[in-house]
């Protein structure tokens, strides 16, 4: 139950302002900020509003089941719960290497997916406050006023995203909720004429990409003051990384580094996930807070998805990602590496590498082979860890001896950087509010700071500017003294 914030408000004569729900993300939450009697913000809270129950209601069905049922939980990402279930469905039938048309034609998937995730993202979701500005006219600040001012931007953001989903398309069989991954490997092969048809286009992807990368990449070179300061603060970070540090974003072992590059843990075995992550539960949100055991639930928080990756991975195994990698890390002394707007630029690089990866398995005549499915020793638990287009996502389930799931716990890329995300919402509104006069083009500074995460809550989105986002200033007692509807005149 969440507490009487109202209630606590007054007694410490503090004042609330509410945003609710946060848009233009994947779901609904809102924000609450308290500030005192001089209007210094006291407390910032991101809260999860909605309730998720899959981890209970698939406990009893067959296992072979869950690979499809958890993409239930999302409609822009349901691929990588689709992986990240295989995953751990294959350590309980025994398939712990799989053939090599079938790791390939995952890694194919997941990369297509990580394409039209970080294309969708980017281009309809961040741009518009990219590039017309927080404080811009809510009514141009939306996709429809990308295409109106930047018809190509627009048009190249739309077709990437849809060259990932034909990529998913083939390899799962639908774009959205496909099944071609089943535990121990995959029900189908891409066949060489698929290849060829997905090949003709992919040079194009790949300069797409690059070119989206230059966008954000100029944009921090232009804006570089308030993009490097922009709700900054340090943290840990989390993500895989291939046996060599490579970024991985379908395999690996754990690794966490502290805010100075420092070490805490590597190349982990994600299977034992829980000797290094624990999960505390606050009575103001749905949604837990992981942090790293040997940190404490005080310093032990940390970030997870594109920039945690570029950030702690030792290289990019593709040429051009690379090759933005290190300008990455090089801008301003590593300026980018904690501020929360880096998410974008590091979202772009991560999308020019899965451009790059999709034309190289393309290219391996492995993902045109018979052999699919690999089965071994059964066992009761098995783990899945992949790198979502968000971040590092955990699936681990237990089964009985009827092949029934019996517990599950899913730790997913938005929960890893529920800290996070509190903190960048906190470091803006003391940047950036006031206290008295509330203004739409306020209050999306700090929805923007949120944005730059893309957080998944569930499966809504207002991508036209119709925001129905509510903000209130209350004073000590009670008194609403300021109120913003935004949408309305």
């Amino acid at each position: 139950m969440l507490p009487n914030l109202e209630t606590a408000a007054h007694a410490a004569n503090l004042r609330r302002v509410v945003i609710e729900p946060v848009s233009r993300v994947e779901g609904h939450g809102k924000v609450t900020i308290l500030l005192d009697a001089h209007n210094k913000v006291h407390q910032v809270r991101l809260h999860i509003v909605e309730f998720r129950g899959f981890e209970k209601f698939i406990q009893g069905r067959p296992y072979w089941e869950v690979p499809v049922m958890v993409q239930r939980l999302c409609g822009i990402c349901p691929v990588s719960h689709h992986l990240a279930a295989s995953k751990a469905l294959d350590i309980i039938v025994g398939a712990r290497q799989l053939t090599p048309t079938a790791e390939k034609l995952r890694r194919l998937m997941h990369m297509g997916q990580i394409l039209q995730s970080h294309a969708l993202h980017f281009f309809h979701l961040a741009s518009p406050d990219l590039l017309f500005g927080f404080d811009a006219d809510v009514a141009k600040r939306n996709i429809v006023g990308v295409a109106a001012v930047e018809p190509e931007v627009a048009r190249k953001g739309v077709l990437l995203r849809k060259y990932g989903q034909e990529v998913i398309r083939y390899t799962a069989g639908k774009r959205v909720h496909g099944t071609g991954s089943v535990p121990g490997g995959v029900n189908k092969n891409l066949s060489r004429a698929e290849r060829v048809e997905l090949l003709g286009e992919i040079d194009t992807i790949i300069d797409w990409s690059k070119e989206a990368v230059d966008i954000i990449r100029n944009l921090f070179i232009d804006h570089a003051t308030l993009y490097k300061s922009f709700g900054r603060f340090d943290s840990n970070f989390l993500g895989l990384v291939r046996a060599d540090g490579a970024l991985d974003l379908y395999h690996g072992g754990l690794r966490a580094t502290d805010g100075q590059g420092g070490t805490i843990f590597d190349h982990a075995d994600y299977q034992n996930y829980y000797e290094y992550i624990h999960e505390e539960v606050k009575p103001w949100s749905y949604m837990k807070f992981p942090f790293i055991v040997d940190k404490g639930t005080e310093a032990g928080w940390y970030r997870v998805g594109p920039l945690a990756r570029v950030a702690q991975c030792d290289f990019i195994p593709t040429e051009r990602a690379e090759a933005e990698r290190i300008a990455f890390k090089a801008f301003d002394g590593g300026a980018a590496l904690s501020a929360p707007l880096g998410y974008h630029w590091a979202r772009m690089i991560e999308m020019l590498h899965a451009a790059e990866g999709i034309k190289e398995l393309l290219l391996d005549n492995d993902l045109s082979g018979g052999d699919l499915i690999v089965r071994g020793e059964r066992q009761l638990r098995g783990v899945g860890v992949l790198e979502a287009p968000r971040g590092t996502l955990i699936h681990h389930y237990r089964v009985n001896e009827d092949d029934q799931i019996v517990s599950a716990n899913l730790i997913v890329s938005t929960t890893n950087n529920n800290q996070a995300m509190n903190e960048a919402v906190r470091q803006v509104a003391m940047q950036y509010l006031d206290g008295r006069s509330l203004t739409e083009g306020l209050l999306n500074h700090i929805e923007v700071a949120i944005r730059a995460f893309d957080p998944c809550l569930s499966c809504a989105t207002h991508a036209l500017g119709k925001m129905p986002l509510e903000a209130e200033l209350m004073d000590a007692d009670g008194a609403v003294i300021d109120r913003l509807v935004k949408g309305q005149a």
